[in-house]
């Protein structure tokens, strides 16, 4: 369809099976257009350098489109062209894009916090303490949001941690959090909306977990080669710990699993689905009273500013 060549995961913009989204050259937009008409399960469509003059675009209604051009008033007419389609349209001014920007929208991604466990070893519910000036849990809502997740779905079980949040994610009840971890899991993957591309799973009881690592989760994960599951390493500490980033061919086999481990289960038996990338930031969890103790000294005091 395109000579593009760019180094995004699964080779999205060859023509792949199943769900996928198309990124081509302004030369080839008609072949797209008929791979399009071809493929309906072709969620969306990228045009990278625009033609004089935009076609017929009604093949995209109901889809995304993302048009780039240097010319500001050609990229204008193509998005204005595309919305009278009915597509959902994104633009971006440059003539040579970053590959990050095409891989954000090629890729979105969602991130799911696990809220919803019991804190049996804190004796109250540790999301809600005081971290400086806010709940414990907004800190891991600031990092999703600021390291580049589209959509955010924080899984609770406690009526107080939703009243914590205050809107600044999407609450999902779980009603069967003492099933463990992974019926958490399980509700926040079903949340996700359908043009996700992967998910991002923390902890919510990880204030130092950083947008930085976030954001390097994404940009691994987005990279040709890379496996379906990205997760982080610290320092000397050897495994693995959260957040991971879980790409949707995936999600079927972590429905299905059941207890408190979550989606290291799956890959305590399929390592070979998982890659790792060494992270600055700092992975602690508030388990106990002194855990909280060790991690607050580490925040700045109000009146520090």
């Amino acid at each position: 369809m395109s000579d593009l060549d760019l180094p995004l995961r699964d080779r999205i913009y060859r023509e792949p099976d199943g769900p996928h989204v198309a990124i081509v050259r302004g030369r080839d937009l008609d072949a797209a257009l008929d791979h399009l008409d071809a493929r309906p399960d072709c969620r969306a469509l990228a045009v990278l350098g625009l033609p004089r003059e935009p076609p017929d675009l009604e093949l995209l209604s109901g889809r995304r489109l993302l048009v780039v051009d240097g010319d500001r008033a050609r990229m204008r007419e193509f998005a204005e062209a595309g919305m009278a389609a009915g597509a959902d349209v994104e633009w971006l001014h440059a003539e040579r894009p970053d590959f990050n920007r095409i891989g954000t929208w090629a890729l979105p991604v969602g991130a799911i916090i696990l809220a919803a466990g019991s804190a049996t070893r804190m004796g109250r519910n540790k999301l809600l303490l005081q971290v400086a000036d806010r709940p414990l849990i907004r800190y891991v809502i600031e990092a999703a949001s600021e390291g580049g997740c589209h959509v955010i779905s924080a899984v609770y079980a406690d009526d107080s941690v939703r009243e914590a949040i205050a809107g600044a994610a999407t609450c999902i009840h779980n009603p069967d959090s003492p099933a463990g971890q992974s019926s958490s899991l399980r509700a926040g993957l079903q949340s996700m909306p359908e043009e996700i591309a992967g998910a991002m799973v923390l902890l919510g009881d990880q204030p130092l977990v950083g947008a930085r690592t976030v954001g390097l989760l994404l940009r691994a994960w987005r990279r040709e080669g890379c496996r379906p599951a990205v997760a982080a390493t610290y320092g000397d500490r050897g495994s693995w710990r959260p957040p991971v980033l879980l790409d949707r061919s995936l999600w079927p086999d972590l429905m299905s699993l059941t207890g408190d481990a979550g989606a290291r289960q799956l890959f305590d038996d399929r390592p070979e689905l998982l890659d790792t990338v060494p992270a600055a930031g700092r992975p602690d969890d508030v388990d106990t009273p002194d855990d909280c103790a060790r991690i607050l000294h580490l925040f700045p005091r109000p009146d520090q500013g």
